[in-house]
């Protein structure tokens, strides 16, 4: 049993942090000495220019080709699409190519599993595999949720936000529920936070309300700052933007609840394999 987690950022609301959270909490993991890959599966390629990598649609190698080749049952040659970024991280890039993978998806067999299909062959390698999903509920994320052991929903402390999360828990039920009994959600990760505002702490009061009996809520918090939107225009992490700031200091403790989360779970594998 491989001890790789792979873990979707998934929201269908678009601008709350998810792809910020996807670079940060993955070079965040990869400080830490653990092996990740990045996925972008997004056809807008935001994480992709989030690390720097300025021209993606020159890539002829990125998600696309890949699970083009899975459904045409071809084999893909080792490290085949894979970019190595300097903070020690892997990525699997996206371009606009992938803007026509949810039409071939259509006609596909297995459609909801080719990402999985494909992530199967790599995950070996790596202990940590976080998928940057795009905004929308459609059978791109349903793919990165079923190739996902677990979801971290970023979501702003908006009222807007928050009415959002019910439809998308509700998509992540359904998907567990009818394809992927095994699926959970780590939590609900707030992003964008200004606890200055009255109105941004009696939201927060209520997420907690509505959600914490079921649905953890990191108790890590990003702050609402310029510093992190600095470094997508920079491709670097905010580890190396501005190392000792508020937001580095959120993704850092981010980081250490997510790896206490992967402890935990390969703990459990540990135990469930020695009790047979």
């Amino acid at each position: 049993m491989s001890n790789c987690k792979v873990i979707a950022l998934c929201n269908q609301k678009g601008g709350v942090g998810k792809t910020t959270t996807a670079v940060n909490l993955g070079i965040g993991l990869a400080n830490q000495g653990k092996k990740v890959l990045l996925v972008d599966a997004d056809a807008q390629a935001s994480l992709t220019l989030s690390l720097g990598y300025q021209k993606p649609d020159d890539m002829s190698e990125n998600i696309s080709s890949v699970m083009q080749m899975i459904i045409d049952d071809k084999s893909i040659p080792p490290n085949y699409a894979i970019l190595h970024h300097p903070e020690g991280v892997d990525l699997l890039p996206s371009n606009i190519e992938l803007a026509g993978m949810e039409v071939r998806l259509i006609n596909t067999m297995s459609r909801e599993n080719v990402l999985k299909t494909y992530l199967n062959t790599v995950k070996q390698n790596y202990d940590y595999v976080i998928i940057d999903c795009m905004p929308s509920l459609g059978m791109l994320t349903v793919n990165a949720l079923m190739a996902a052991d677990s979801v971290i929903i970023p979501s702003q402390p908006h009222f807007l936000s928050v009415k959002g999360l019910e439809m998308l828990m509700w998509t992540i039920l359904k998907v567990k529920k009818q394809l992927s009994p095994n699926l959970k959600i780590d939590g609900i990760l707030l992003t964008m936070v200004d606890r200055r505002t009255t109105f941004t702490k009696e939201i927060i009061d209520r997420m907690h309300q509505i959600y914490n009996e079921n649905i953890k809520i990191f108790k890590a918090e990003i702050p609402l700052s310029i510093k992190a939107v600095e470094t997508s225009a920079e491709g670097k992490s905010i580890f190396l933007h501005d190392k000792s700031g508020k937001v580095a200091q959120a993704y850092e403790k981010l980081t250490k609840e997510v790896l206490s989360d992967g402890e935990q779970k390969r703990s459990k594998n540990r135990d469930a394999f020695g009790a047979r």
